[in-house]
């Protein structure tokens, strides 16, 4: 029974924990509250990074600080045990008396991992583990990955028609055909603001001069991440021009080539370990969430060397015939949805 009461605060907090989607990273996403005698009397979730965790926030919502030595404490991440921008939650538990905290998972962060609840338990506080364990990682599987993997996480995303294609057969300048509509493209920038970064082609980019940004969504602009073998880009594209920070990935013979001010340049070898290494650098960048818009040949490239986590395919109404086929992967869809027009299959690469 007492797990079943355990499982209805947990998923509060899971509720609260994803208020911090797009806001957070490189951080997790994680949610409190404080309950006594079957009451929530506070409540607070990580909300941008830098700022305070859960539970600091969780414990300020609580009006009577009195009832804290009787209240129980649930949190979906282990609370940090470290000093990084702000003090451990630990630290503030025990000061604040708290005679159980229950725990959603264990926090795989080195500096953490495990501390966070030893430091608990070595105070006196009784600690549960692993309430809604799979749901709590799934939340933070961004963060789970790039402290366990040591790479991003990477989500594949393409627009497609009913018949298989991502675009039709066209000459330089002339527009690509328009899968996506008014709602779709909403959801694209939605899917844009939650993650650090958006990868896209040379190809791509000389095409369709895309800004790739969030202008149809709250939320920050991810970085940009061009690869550019050759140089070929123009200095005039949008993603050099517009002041968003972009990286652009090229490889020895680019760097004659000037880049615009404010324009990063990483230069990789373009080799059968180029995906591999270049998830390894964007890492080392705190980048945690990659993700891939295009073209189709760097979409088939992540999925036929295996790098990837998950796909969100949008399937609109319209009929190409012909034209530039879309990536091809042998998995089966884990969840549909429907956004305007277009269906959104999810796959996932486990």
């Amino acid at each position: 029974m007492d797990r079943d009461i355990d499982a209805v605060f947990m998923r509060r907090c899971l509720q609260l924990a994803s208020l911090g989607r797009g806001h957070v990273s490189p951080n997790p996403m994680v949610g409190a509250v404080v309950v006594c005698d079957g009451k929530i009397i506070g409540e607070g979730y990580h909300r941008e990074y830098g700022q305070p965790h859960a539970e600091v926030n969780a414990i300020a919502a609580v009006d009577d600080e009195t009832l804290l030595p009787k209240s129980t404490l649930y949190v979906s991440l282990e609370p940090c045990s470290h000093y990084g921008k702000t003090p451990p939650c630990a630290e503030l538990i025990v000061n604040k008396q708290i005679p159980k905290v229950v725990v959603g998972c264990l926090d795989p962060f080195p500096a953490v991992s495990g501390r966070g609840v030893t430091r608990l338990r070595d105070a006196g506080i009784a600690v549960v583990t692993g309430v809604l364990e799979e749901e709590c990682r799934a939340l933070n599987r961004t963060f789970m990955t790039a402290q366990t993997e040591h790479r991003p996480f990477v989500t594949l995303k393409w627009a497609q028609s009913a018949d298989g294609y991502i675009d039709r057969l066209r000459d330089p300048g002339e527009p690509a055909a328009r899968i996506s509509d008014a709602v779709s493209s909403v959801w694209v920038h939605r899917l844009r603001a939650e993650v650090d970064a958006v990868l896209v082609g040379t190809d791509t980019v000389i095409a369709d001069n895309p800004s790739l940004t969030t202008r149809l969504w709250y939320g920050r602009s991810p970085r940009r991440i061009v690869l550019d073998r050759q140089g070929r880009i123009p200095a005039s594209a949008r993603v050099y021009t517009d002041g968003q920070p972009t990286l652009v990935v090229g490889g020895e013979e680019a760097c004659r080539t000037p880049l615009p001010q404010g324009v990063e340049r990483l230069v990789l070898p373009f080799d059968d370990m180029f995906i591999p290494n270049l998830l390894g650098e964007l890492h080392a960048r705190r980048i945690q969430h990659l993700l891939v818009e295009g073209g189709a040949r760097l979409l088939q490239s992540f999925i036929d060397k295996g790098c990837w986590d998950e796909a969100r395919v949008e399937t609109g109404r319209m009929l190409l015939t012909s034209g530039v086929a879309a990536p091809r992967h042998d998995r089966f869809p884990a969840c549909t949805e429907y956004i305007g027009a277009s269906r959104i299959d999810w796959y996932e690469n486990r």
